[in-house]
């Protein structure tokens, strides 16, 4: 049973993820929900380990139907890479308790903003082009990809509002293009808990196959349902986010 509801939030998890970021708001706390004495690096690792399934088949898959800028991704998913790995690091130097308290902050600040702009991310209509587009994406897949590896919970949701609203892409070219960012944070991450041993790999399969499932299933909706679908699920997940990480910082 244990692992049936693992792997049922494993596929939400993709879901979500898929669209707009925000699955571990899902996956992670069913982990330790079900998990109560598995030490958290495991718990993290297993998380990571399914995820990049997920995140990687969805960038796959928008490739197919929104045009990517390769030259222009593959380098912030390295800065992402990087960030990440540093990020890493940095917690184990300094605790990252100060940003629990800070994030539902940030996070209302967010979403207050995407409410007020009706019109935010609803037209593709990029600011940068050329060498300066590569250098503001990769400036946004190193600082995210810190966070991601420092402190972590959405991840995604920060790659794409920063995309919509700092570089102008619409909901849907800001998903798209978020997803390889946060593959190459997750494979950073990944790494890291590999190399410490924190990967149960015998649940890792199974769930990273019920998360791509899930990616499948959000993706399809995304690009079947445009800008205005990802904004709405974008909405939904940063007003969760809210929660879960306000309840984290002042009420646990």
């Amino acid at each position: 049973m244990d692992f049936f509801l693992v792997s049922l939030a494993s596929l939400l998890a993709g879901f979500i993820d898929s669209i707009v970021g925000g699955g571990g708001l899902v996956l992670v706390p069913a982990l330790f929900a079900i998990y109560p004495t598995t030490p958290p690096a495991t718990l993290f690792g297993i998380n990571k380990s399914a995820s990049i399934w997920g995140t990687g088949i969805a960038t796959w898959q928008y490739q197919r139907r929104v045009s990517l800028r390769w030259p222009t991704l593959l380098p912030a998913a390295a800065a992402g890479f990087a960030g990440a790995f540093a990020g890493a690091w940095a917690v184990t130097q300094i605790s990252p308790e100060f940003l629990r308290r800070l994030l539902p902050l940030i996070l209302i600040g967010v979403l207050i903003y995407t409410l007020a702009r009706k019109e935010l991310g609803r037209h593709h209509a990029p600011r940068f082009s050329g060498g300066h587009e590569t250098a503001a994406i990769s400036l946004i897949g190193l600082v995210i990809g810190f966070y991601d590896g420092f402190f972590g919970p959405g991840t995604g949701s920060f790659f794409v509002f920063l995309l919509v609203r700092w570089l102008g892409y619409d909901f849907l070219n800001a998903s798209a293009n978020a997803k390889l960012l946060n593959t190459a944070t997750n494979l950073a991450a990944l790494i890291l808990f590999s190399l410490k041993g924190h990967v149960w790999w015998h649940y890792a399969l199974p769930l990273a196959a019920a998360n791509v499932l899930g990616s499948v299933l959000g993706t399809r909706l995304a690009l079947k349902h445009g800008a205005g679908f990802v904004r709405g699920v974008f909405i939904a997940v940063v007003s969760a986010l809210i929660l879960k990480t306000g309840y984290d910082a002042f009420l646990r």
